[in-house]
């Protein structure tokens, strides 16, 4: 097949997947997702965060929603299943991709690639699952809105955020259904050009001032490492990190067993280090009562690692996207991560512990993300909307696009199949100046949301 026979086959392609898009947007118009509604049978948001607590740790529950009532983006946060519940409500194209499954403002930040390279993307899939995209998109508008109004900016501004990253998620659609399989499964946001490109210089020194920050503490391992007569030591930093004896066996055991998940040479690297201690971390705030460890492990030259042990529950989009292909949930999340982030871990494996039968994955100790809400200023949300839009398709669409009538795939089948990818077809329907805006009522139900516990 000649060059211009290989061209014609692209356009013909591209032209396939522009008139699918067409017909989804004619199935499900823009204007049914307008709004939101809460149905008749809508669970009590309070309940379902009671029953999310009885498979945590007890003594945390607190804690975890002391954090929630921080302010309403912190509830956000915390509040995955309540919003995973009232999305499944609403109308959807059947496009189902590789969801992130909490893809709020927070859980996306900038890391250093394994080649040391700064990138930006999502960063965190304890939620992961095959869902509808619109479930991501939502709730990504949703966090930028309610961000905004954390940080009191005005409302037409808060809606400008929303819209700002649902345009760069609609746009970057459009350059990757242009692209190689492999050139969109390779392609990273670099965020030292991102950076670079802001106009304001006093937004763009205070946000390069943390990037450096936060890779300097990465390479300073956070403060967390002490030698002491010899003996490494995990640093106590209370109440985050502590040790806790009757936490550490269970991480021990799943340490111990971790590396069987690890691909061969992936193997060898790791067992050139050493476990030296272990502390138990309290991490985030809709993670906070699930198990969370830190393990420090060192070389036979002296030279320190940090890897986090984490427990895997259930996907929140369980009930309404259906059960995972994975039994363990551990390997659930770290298939996912590896299917949708530009740049992954390659210490991410997954293990479970012998004992109580719980679920773990385990990735290189990382805090150094961008996107504190907290210490935002208002004039910087612009940037992180203008970068979280283009970061979500990167990762999600890398896989074989699930239409609901599509028959089930093996999990090989799904790897070897995303040459057929719609990103053009999600493209053309959800190409609309309407696209991005949030809807007072979603705005106002989160908000109410933020003040319920």
């Amino acid at each position: 097949m000649g060059r211009s026979s290989d061209h014609r086959y692209m356009t013909a392609k591209l032209d396939e997947r522009r008139a699918q898009g067409a017909e989804w947007r004619r199935q499900v118009p823009l204007s049914a997702q307008a709004e939101w509604k809460p149905p008749a049978n809508r669970a009590d948001p309070v309940e379902i965060l009671i029953e999310q607590g009885k498979s945590r740790i007890q003594d945390l529950l607190p804690l975890r929603y002391k954090r929630m009532k921080t302010d309403p983006f912190a509830f956000l946060r915390g509040a995955a299943a309540i919003m995973a519940a009232d999305l499944a409500a609403g109308p959807s194209t059947g496009l189902r991709v590789q969801a992130c499954g909490d893809c709020h403002l927070a859980n996306f930040g900038g890391y250093a690639s394994p080649e040391g390279i700064p990138v930006f993307d999502v960063n965190d899939f304890d939620e992961t699952l095959p869902a509808p995209f619109e479930w991501d998109v939502k709730r990504l508008a949703a966090s930028l809105a309610v961000a905004g109004r954390v940080a009191k900016a005005p409302a037409q501004e808060c809606r400008q955020l929303a819209r700002t990253a649902a345009k760069g998620y609609r746009r970057h659609l459009g350059k990757l259904a242009l692209l190689s399989p492999l050139a969109a499964w390779s392609s990273r946001i670099d965020l030292a050009g991102a950076i670079a490109d802001v106009d304001s210089s006093k937004i763009r020194h205070k946000i390069e001032q943390r990037r450096e920050a936060a890779l300097r503490g990465a390479a300073e391992h956070y403060g967390l490492v002490e030698r002491k007569n010899g003996d490494w030591k995990i640093k106590d930093k209370p109440p985050l990190v502590r040790h806790l004896s009757h936490h550490e066996l269970h991480a021990h055991q799943a340490f111990a067993s971790y590396a069987e998940s690890l691909q061969e040479d992936r193997q060898v690297l790791v067992r050139r280090y050493h476990r030296r201690d272990i502390a138990f971390k309290t991490v985030g705030v809709g993670s906070v009562g699930t198990f969370c460890a830190i393990g420090l492990f060192v070389a036979d030259d002296g030279s320190p690692l940090l890897l986090q042990i984490k427990e895997a529950q259930a996907s929140v989009l369980v009930p309404f996207a259906g059960a995972s292909d994975y039994v363990n949930h551990g390997q659930r999340v770290v298939v996912g991560q590896r299917m949708m982030q530009a740049a992954a871990d390659v210490f991410l494996g997954w293990t479970q512990n012998p004992v109580n039968g719980r679920h773990f994955y385990v990735r290189r100790l990382k805090d150094s993300r961008l996107a504190n809400v907290s210490a935002m200023l208002e004039e910087a949300l612009p940037f992180y909307a203008d970068l979280c839009g283009p970061a979500m398709p990167c990762h999600s669409l890398a896989m074989s696009v699930m239409t609901a009538n599509s028959t089930k795939q093996s999990r090989n089948s799904r790897w070897l199949t995303q040459t057929r990818r719609s990103a053009t077809g999600a493209l053309f329907w959800t190409r609309s100046r309407r696209v991005g805006s949030v809807p007072k009522s979603s705005m106002l139900h989160q908000r109410k949301l933020g003040l319920r516990i």
